[in-house]
């Protein structure tokens, strides 16, 4: 049986945690454990490059569909050139972050203690690499998915 998770009290209120049964939940504790910033056993590059894909992939669609020239032929285009420029702004906020030498983060009860490779400057400046590596790259897979749809359902498995 599993123990109840105890809170960490503080006078502090912007220091302690509020562990509720959402956030203290076993489910939600082994789902933060397996993202790739907690997960052991990975490089800090690897860790930036799974990250760096995920957000890649995902900020083209809100450009594209969203964007100023959403209902133009160069909408995918424009999309993908807009993910990379974020991506790009946040790399260098990354780096920015990994110049100063981050201090180590306060003790939680609901996120687990990230792995030391990613706790220094060095270890943060490796993130960022794989971190603009993988955005770059998950933006031009899903620019390519989405700027062939014609061709990729012509397939017979994927039409009806």
């Amino acid at each position: 049986m599993a123990t109840p998770v105890q809170a960490v009290s503080s006078p502090n209120p912007e220091v302690s945690n509020l562990a509720t049964p959402v956030n203290g939940s076993g489910i939600i504790q082994a789902f933060i454990s397996n993202l790739p910033i907690y997960r052991a056993n990975l490089s800090p590059q690897r860790r930036g490059l799974e990250v760096g894909m995920a957000h890649g992939y995902f900020l083209l669609g809100p450009f594209t569909l969203l964007g100023p020239l959403r209902h133009t032929d160069q909408a995918y285009l424009a999309g993908l050139l807009a993910t990379v420029g974020l991506v790009v702004i946040l790399t260098v906020c990354l780096s920015i972050y990994a110049s100063v030498n981050p201090a180590a983060p306060l003790p939680s009860v609901t996120v687990p203690t990230p792995p030391n490779n990613i706790k220094d400057g060095k270890g943060w400046s490796e993130f960022t690499t794989g971190f603009l590596i993988g955005g770059v790259g998950g933006a031009a897979f899903a620019y390519l998915l989405v700027a062939n749809v014609p061709v990729l359902s012509s397939f017979s498995i994927l039409s009806n």
